[in-house]
């Protein structure tokens, strides 16, 4: 069975993740709907060695930003982050920031993550049922 979910370390012990094409993730995308994502403007492509494209962020405070659409959150339930394609899927994905490579769908011990079966729910998307464990 193929990897349901990629981790990559990182030089400086964080560790990022990466979805395979079909995951939990497919035909759901309620984290990009209902969580600000902030994140320091050094991600931005417009600093050196940044990649975020500033152009779909806003200011929060001097020294973060966040994805155009999650200023507030979920909005009660019509916030969404810009990049969000109508298909679910990150129009930058390979750009996204740091809080979106940092959260894992399934966790430690190959669950799903508690967040996702909740917000699933709040948001009335069917729970994600197969596989329910990572291999």
């Amino acid at each position: 069975m193929a990897d349901l979910q990629l981790v990559i370390k990182t030089e400086d012990d964080r560790v990022f993740y990466d979805m395979p094409e079909v995951s939990p993730c497919s035909n759901c995308g309620v984290c990009c709907k209902h969580f600000r994502v902030s994140f320091y403007q050094g991600e931005l492509d417009s600093f050196p060695l940044g990649f975020v494209p500033a152009e779909m962020t806003r200011t929060v405070t001097p020294f973060l930003v966040c994805m155009q659409g999650t200023e507030n959150g979920n909005e009660n339930g019509n916030g969404r982050c810009i990049a969000l394609q109508p298909n679910n899927k990150c129009a930058i994905y390979a750009n996204r920031p740091t809080p979106c490579r940092e959260f894992a769908v399934y966790m430690a011990d190959g669950s799903l993550n508690p967040k996702c079966i909740e917000l699933r729910a709040r948001y009335g998307i069917p729970p994600y049922e197969t596989p329910l464990k990572a291999a």
